[in-house]
């Protein structure tokens, strides 16, 4: 109430600490500009907990036990989750700092944010006034608010839309960093580009200066999940589940049929259809006039129906089990095309395969991988070798001195694989 926190500001420290003193703030329109978190890991907390212990000639006695600390902080960490995500979702003002910085570098920080807030807040109500469009970025604005103004074009971006007819759906974006205000109604940009040309002359991209119109709500593309497909049946997807994107993209040519994928539907006018990626997803949904009525040729790829792998016989099982696995380590070993020392070049090729599948098996547990990673590391290693070697000592001779540094120890680490066993010379 005073008239200094009215025009200058305030600050409250450690407060709201809970979300219902966050819900309580804003039921009396107590929004904060920006909400800072100071994050400390728990063992500095401890510590400085234990310095202000020792301190004498304390003003108060207080409850400073490490038992008590360990449980008030606890206790905040679990409130302030809370806490952040209502910030995070109500008014994107939460802004997280290292603690264990300086007060200066904190303190700079945190006026930096402030007077970024400041700049938009002006501009904001400087262009209101003037009656201009102006960014309502950082203005605390929640998306109940939102949806209340929402102007004609909705969540969709009026510039692509003017421009290019295109259906941008902005829905998704929850920051308002690409949101302006016109004539007491809110628009949403795609990106910074399309923002400042709605803030230059926004008349363009609203009515009556828009030569297009957003289509009635029903008559708009939108996402469908999958257990929302499985529950239209029994109505089927469009074009026998071929991605129609790719279909036409790929000039309608028979290897251009592709199968799409149910995690990526789309209904538009009342048919689903289903995409081969999110990005032909995407496009279907900015110009789905352009893709959606096609006609498929009368012969079309046959369905791949899925085989599971306990129906095959023994030899198709192993086959299809760890065809994909074996095809990788053996196109690994012909890139590398290892040569242990002293082992025969079947026996080198052999022992890098096994050490390969060993390494990237995906069933293993993590120490097992790791640990086949580091002897097939060291595999590579002494198969190194032999190349290093072949080409140093190549030529007339020379004396030890003219040799490279390494040389000599890697000289006698190939000579020493020669008196060891097999198996203890790969260890």
């Amino acid at each position: 109430m005073s008239s200094v926190c009215s025009i200058q500001g305030y600050i409250l420290d450690g407060f709201p600490m809970t979300l219902k003193q966050a819900e309580l703030m804003g039921s009396h329109s107590i929004i904060p500009m920006i909400v800072v978190e100071l994050e400390l890991d728990t063992a500095y907390v401890l510590r400085r907990g234990l310095v202000d212990k020792m301190k004498a000639n304390k003003s108060h006695v207080t409850h400073d036990s490490s038992e008590i600390l360990h449980i008030r902080n606890a206790c905040y960490k679990q409130e302030v989750e809370h806490v952040r995500k209502h910030f995070q979702q109500q008014y994107q003002n939460w802004l997280l700092l290292d603690g264990s910085k300086s007060k200066w570098w904190i303190c700079d920080s945190i006026l930096k944010e402030v007077n970024i807030s400041m700049k938009y807040i002006h501009n904001y109500l400087e262009r209101t006034h003037s009656g201009q469009a102006a960014c309502i970025n950082r203005l605390c604005i929640t998306q109940k608010e939102l949806q209340q103004w929402l102007g004609q074009f909705g969540q969709y971006c009026p510039v692509c839309l003017a421009l290019y007819y295109h259906l941008v759906d902005c829905s998704e974006m929850t920051p308002l960093t690409h949101a302006a205000e016109y004539r007491r109604q809110y628009y949403k940009m795609c990106c910074e580009d399309h923002l400042e040309k709605f803030l230059t002359t926004p008349d363009e991209f609203v009515t009556p200066g828009c030569p297009h119109t957003l289509p009635q709500p029903h008559l708009l593309p939108r996402k469908l999940t999958e257990i929302q497909v499985k529950d239209r049946f029994p109505q089927q997807v469009e074009m026998k589940g071929f991605c129609p994107v790719t279909y036409l993209d790929g000039k309608q040519r028979y290897e251009a049929l592709i199968r799409g994928k149910m995690e990526y539907a789309v209904e538009y006018k009342g048919q689903i259809y289903i995409f081969e990626t999110k990005q032909k997803q995407d496009k279907f949904l900015r110009i789905p006039e352009t893709y959606w009525d096609q006609k498929l040729p009368s012969k079309v790829p046959p369905l791949c129906e899925p085989i599971q792998l306990t129906s095959l016989p023994t030899l198709g099982y192993l086959e299809q089990g760890v065809a994909a696995p074996v095809i990788k380590a053996m196109t690994a070993v012909g890139c590398v095309k290892p040569k242990y020392p002293f082992l025969s070049i079947e026996r080198s090729a052999l022992l890098y395969l096994a050490f390969y599948l060993k390494a990237f098996n995906h069933k293993s547990t993590d120490y097992s991988r790791q640990k086949y990673k580091k002897k097939l590391a060291l595999f590579e290693e002494k198969c190194a070798l032999i190349p290093y070697l072949s080409s140093t000592m190549r030529g007339s001779y020379r004396p030890l001195s003219d040799y490279p540094i390494d040389f000599e120890f890697k000289m006698n680490r190939f000579l020493a694989l020669e008196d060891l066993p097999e198996g203890n010379g790969l260890l």
